[in-house]
């Protein structure tokens, strides 16, 4: 199920001129969030050709405010930056969005590269894989409006906004631990729910918990009050009622790799794909960029960034012999 309130993506198009019958565009960028857009962007402006395959999912599109991209002293909504961006992206003739979702890429630097989505192929000669991640939310009934507004996965995000809150950790490992000592500097209200039939959180964990004050129930959620997206307790499948301001999710994500692996591309041990610091994946000619390529570091501004690396890079590759120093 997605979230309730995103943009809507494009409607899928039917065939035209600019897929395989037109021949290879330059770069075709998968994925629509602020890695996506940012290496669309640097990629118009090198008057590259390059197509945007936006499904209108991910974390970019949940209700959250971003508070730590520099320029926006209020922050700024995720889903307004997606659409400033779609809206810079228009400015350029040769770059265009379209709403299909791929489900197949395949083929190599020397042939060109081939997508494809319900029923119709695109080609390219470069590649950028921006998919993102898979959230692991706790799912009661209608959850989905909270995300970003009182159910976060982010401290670096959203801990600021919540100091002094009361504050529920949901997950079973040392991670999770981790993040309600984490949160334990920001409020002394911290509290941790494992959510799961299983407590993996190690003996050292669980002392340090104890010596912060931070009660750990083994427990699963059953349902949730609140309103407007705002919680205000959870109710456990024994019957705890546990009142909060907000809930901090830490039972992981999973990184959409299926393109990636279909071309070949090298993970790492994370299960992420495996980049150098010019987003270049084991592939030539295929690049990788924001949350997809690192367990850690899951922010809009390294997004942005990793979008533009990823673009710069393809658009040297894309260069003739003669124009490279190397």
């Amino acid at each position: 199920m997605r979230p309730e309130g995103p943009e809507e993506p494009e409607e899928p198009e039917e065939p035209e001129e600019g897929d395989t019958r037109m021949g290879i565009v330059d770069t075709v960028v998968v994925g629509g969030g602020p890695a996506g857009l940012s290496a669309a962007l640097y990629l118009a402006r090198y008057n590259r050709e390059v197509l945007v395959f936006d499904t209108g999912h991910g974390r970019s599109t949940h209700h959250q405010t971003n508070h730590n991209y520099l320029g926006f002293p209020d922050g700024v909504p995720t889903v307004d930056l997606r659409k400033l961006g779609r809206e810079q992206l228009a400015r350029y003739p040769r770059a265009r969005v379209l709403g299909h979702l791929v489900t197949h890429a395949e083929g190599d630097a020397g042939q060109g590269f081939t997508v494809r989505s319900q029923g119709h192929s695109w080609r390219a000669r470069s590649l950028v894989l921006a998919t993102g991640v898979l959230d692991h939310f706790p799912h009661f009934a209608g959850w989905e409006p909270y995300v970003g507004r009182s159910m976060f996965w982010c401290i670096a995000c959203d801990g600021y906004e919540n100091r002094g809150r009361s504050i529920l950790v949901v997950g079973h490992t040392d991670a999770a631990a981790g993040e309600a000592m984490q949160l334990h500097s920001l409020t002394d209200r911290v509290r941790l729910l494992t959510n799961s039939a299983s407590d993996e959180i190690s003996p050292k964990f669980r002392r340090r918990l104890a010596a912060a004050g931070i009660p750990v129930v083994h427990d699963r959620i059953a349902e949730a009050e609140g309103a407007d997206g705002m919680l205000s307790a959870v109710v456990t499948r024994e019957g705890r009622r546990l009142e909060l301001d907000a809930l901090f999710s830490i039972q992981g994500a999973t990184p959409e790799t299926a393109l990636a692996r279909q071309l070949g591309v090298r993970l790492a041990p994370t299960g992420y794909v495996a980049v150098d610091s010019e987003q270049r994946t084991s592939v030539p000619g295929v690049y990788a960029a924001g949350d997809l390529t690192a367990l850690h570091s899951h922010q809009v501004t390294a997004a942005v960034h990793e979008g533009a690396q990823a673009a710069s890079a393809a658009n040297y590759f894309l260069h003739p012999p003669e124009l490279k120093a190397d």
